[in-house]
């Protein structure tokens, strides 16, 4: 695999923060681990429950050292979505995210959690009304409590 960086973009891998000092390509030549910083979020970026999954997942790639933990965390998340939401497109493609996890396919987990950004803003915007909010809040499951 053969990614490109700008001069000052960061890319972490394998739980290592890497900077270019100028434009560079990279080719990776075995399975590893990465993520471009385009693709990080801030944990006051957060302010979904999908951007909460992911989240949570992404630190299983950034922070190694807290892949278990963050782990459980995604699984109590992912869990609340489940029981949360009714959008059979949503429900279904949620479980496909928690076969990636499960399989360490994390990278795609996340590329899949993008992807249903557009429909998750539908739901909340009410344009599917086959969605029942949660009134309990669980502090055990907000992105602070993993990082």
């Amino acid at each position: 695999m053969k990614i490109s960086l700008r001069a000052g973009e960061k890319i972490y891998v394998n739980g290592a923060v890497l900077r270019a000092d100028r434009k560079v390509s990279l080719e990776f030549m075995n399975d590893v681990s990465f993520l471009l910083e385009s693709h990080v979020i801030q944990a006051d970026q957060t302010t979904t429950p999908l951007r909460q999954l992911y989240f949570a997942a992404q630190i299983m790639l950034i922070n190694p050292s807290i892949k278990d933990e963050a782990n459980r965390t995604f699984k109590r998340m992912l869990n609340a979505l489940l029981a949360t939401f009714e959008n059979q497109h949503m429900l279904k493609e949620l479980k496909l995210i928690d076969e990636m996890i499960c399989n360490g396919r994390v990278f795609e987990a996340l590329k899949a959690i993008r992807l249903l950004y557009t429909l998750e803003e539908q739901i909340l915007r009410g344009a599917d009304t086959s969605l029942t909010i949660s009134s309990q809040t669980d502090q055990a499951t907000t992105p602070e409590a993993i990082v």
